[in-house]
Parts: structure tokens; sequence; C-alpha cells
């Protein structure tokens, strides 16, 4: 018994009761701990909740607010193009207009320079270097200056035009990315806590691609907008310079083109005046000519009369000089018949001097007559170039405005 009362396994009361209000503050401690933690969890979880939907509604109004901008743009987008697509539209009438003018253009120097070649036929006198020479060198100056002019302006026209497309070209992959990145956040809008198939992705937080910054994102859309727009402006300038080059080389070759005409029809009137006056003097010289031929005949015929005078003194004579011895005198009637003879071969050598001088003059008039029939024939040659050929082929000349 007394080895039982000295037994140290066992414990004392006292530390009984010490163990079980260790293990009753032990255990509030633990409960107080864990209420804590509870409270702070749930504090935690609320805070949590509080920052996580004020986060993603900041995240939506900032969907929102990225939505609206790139709506903004894309509007904005979407009114150059249409200006540009407008501006390009009109260039392109422009350019055919050019080109058609372009066209008659060549069509007219090709009727100058024809013309040009026409009266290269000439001949004689008539190849002169007169007004219609002149003002069809001066058109002919005149219509290469204005090709020249035109095709330049083409040129410039058709370089417009390619600036044009690539700004719409640019404003057209600007639109398409922004129909795209709004179609994304339209998606993401959308999306809510609720929404189907919305899964993790763990490599959404990687920066995957080459990300510009906002004021990049705006000012890339805004040198679209500001390209457009500086071509917008070149196109508008560049149609008001179309429509005076237009205007003013049509009035130029309007005016060039009725100079040459009044020439042509100046010169083909002279033409006309100096050919009627050479017929004129042509009538004269054949009448003439016909005057000349009586005189000739008559000239011829009075020779002829004066046969059988002086005939008849000479056989006179002949006849006196048989008288015989002393009846041979050198009488009254003999002196008589040898001034008859005398004045007879006088007059007729006047009639043969007279005739040669008609022979010459009718020879005279002969060839007068035919340098005026080659001369009228030169008028009529030149009036049929003029006339004929030049003037009829620029009938079809016509200038437009275009």
């Amino acid at each position: 018994m007394a080895r039982l009362l000295q037994d140290t396994s066992k414990l004392h009361p006292s530390e009984w009761y010490t163990a079980n209000r260790m293990q009753r503050a032990s255990t509030e401690s633990q409960k107080a701990r864990s209420e804590c933690v509870i409270a702070e969890s749930w504090r935690l979880v609320d805070e949590i909740e509080k920052t996580t939907q004020k986060t993603q509604s900041d995240v939506n109004k900032k969907i929102e607010q990225r939505r609206e901008e790139i709506k903004f743009w894309k509007q904005e987008l979407d009114n150059k193009l249409e200006q540009i697509v407008h501006e390009t539209e009109v260039l392109l009438t422009f350019k055919n207009r050019l080109e058609r003018a372009l066209e008659s253009c060549k069509e007219t120097l090709v009727v100058a320079q024809k013309c040009l070649l026409y009266r290269q036929r000439r001949v004689g006198i008539d190849l002169v270097h007169d007004e219609v020479e002149q003002e069809l060198l001066k058109e002919v100056e005149v219509l290469q200056g204005v090709i020249a002019l035109l095709g330049r302006t083409l040129e410039q026209t058709n370089e417009q035009i390619r600036r044009n497309r690539s700004a719409k070209y640019n404003l057209e992959m600007d639109l398409k990315d922004k129909f795209t990145a709004l179609t994304i956040d339209d998606y993401c809008a959308s999306l809510t806590n609720d929404t189907p198939h919305i899964i993790y992705a763990d490599n959404a937080m990687k920066l995957e691609g080459s990300f510009v910054s906002p004021e990049d994102w705006i000012d890339f859309s805004n040198i679209n907008v500001e390209k457009a727009d500086k071509q917008r402006n070149n196109s508008l300038a560049l149609k008001a310079l179309v429509d005076s080059i237009l205007s003013q080389t049509a009035n130029d070759m309007r005016k060039q083109c009725e100079m040459v005409n009044i020439a042509f029809r100046n010169r083909v009137k002279e033409v006309k005046d100096a050919k009627h006056k050479l017929e004129t003097f042509l009538a004269m010289v054949m009448d003439e000519t016909a005057s000349q031929e009586k005189n000739i005949a008559a000239l011829k015929k009075a020779i002829a009369d004066k046969e059988g005078p002086v005939k008849v003194a000479q056989t006179r004579l002949e006849a006196r000089n048989r008288r015989p011895n002393v009846e041979l005198c050198y009488d009254t009637v003999h002196c008589s018949l040898m001034n008859e003879v005398q004045e007879i071969t006088k007059n007729i050598q006047r009639l043969k001097d007279a005739l040669a001088q008609a022979e010459t003059e009718l020879k005279r008039l002969s060839c007068r007559q035919l340098s005026l029939e080659e001369e009228i024939k030169v008028k009529e040659n030149t009036l049929y170039i003029d006339e004929v050929l030049c003037m009829q082929m620029r009938e079809s000349v016509y200038i437009n405005n275009y």
C-alpha cells in the first residue's frame, strides 16, 4: 500500500485541473483565432468581391469607352473613305476628259500638218510663205504645246489617282482592323460571369505581338485621315487646274483655228481674184491675137497685091530699055517708071517690115497666152489645194471644251 501511494507515474489532481484549464484556455484561444480568421476571411471575401466587382465594372466601362473610341475613328475613317472614293471617281472622269481632249488635239494636229504638206504641192509663184502658212505653223506650234501640257496634266492626274488609291487602301486596311477590334470588344463587352464556355486562359497574360500605345494607336488612324484629307485637297486643286487648262487650251485652239480659217478664206479670195484677172488678161490677149492674125493676113495680102504693080513697072522698064539708038532716052516716062519701081519696092519693104513686126508680136502674144494659161493652171491648182483639200478637211475640225 505504501508503494502504491508513492507511485510517481500518477499525476496530482492539481495537475489534472491545471491540464483541463489549459485545454480550455487553448481551445478558447484557438477558437478565438479561428473566429478571427473566419471574420478576416469574410471581410477579405467581401473586400475582394467588392474589389473584383469594381475592377470588372471599371474594365467594362473601359471596354465601352474603347468601343466608343473605335466607333468614332471607324466613323471618321468611313467618312474619309467615302470622300476619297468620290474624289477618285471624279478624277477618273477628269482623266477621261483629258484623254479625249488629247486625242482630239492629235487629230487636229494631223489635219494642220496635212494642210502644210498639201500646200507644198503648190507650184510656181504660188509656192509662197503666205499668211495661211504662217497661221498653220502657229497652229501646229499651239497644238504641240497643248498636247505636251495635256500629257503632263494627264500624268499628274494618274499620279494623283494612284495616291488616292493608296490612301484608300490605308483607310480600308485601318477600317478592317477597326471592324475586327470592334467585333472582339463587342464580344468582350457581352461576356459576364454567367456566360457559358468562358475558360481559364493561362497564356492570356503573356504580351504577344507588337503592342502599341494608345497614343500610337490614335496617331496611326490620325495619320491615315490626314493623308486622305491631303490627297482629297490635292484632288480638288487638281480638278480646278484641269478645268482651267481644258478651258484655256480649248479657247487657244479655237482662236488659232479661226485665224487659220480666216487666212484660208482670204487667201482663196485673193487667188480667185488673181485668177479672174488672169482670165480677163487671157481674153484680152486672145482678142489681140485674133486682131494680129487678121493684121498679118492683111499685110500679106497687101504685099501680094503689090506684085502686079511692081511687075508692070519693071516690065515697062525692061521693054523701054530695048529702044534703039537715040530713042533710048532717059525721059520723064523712064524717070517716072524708075521712081515707081523704087517707090513700090520701098513700100513692099515697109509692108514686110510691118509684117515681121506683126509676126513678132503674134509670137509674143502666143507666149503671153501660154504664160497666162499656165499661170491660170497654177491658180487652179492652188485653189484645189486650199479650197478643196484643206478647207473641206478642216470642216471636220471641231474643238470642244471637254
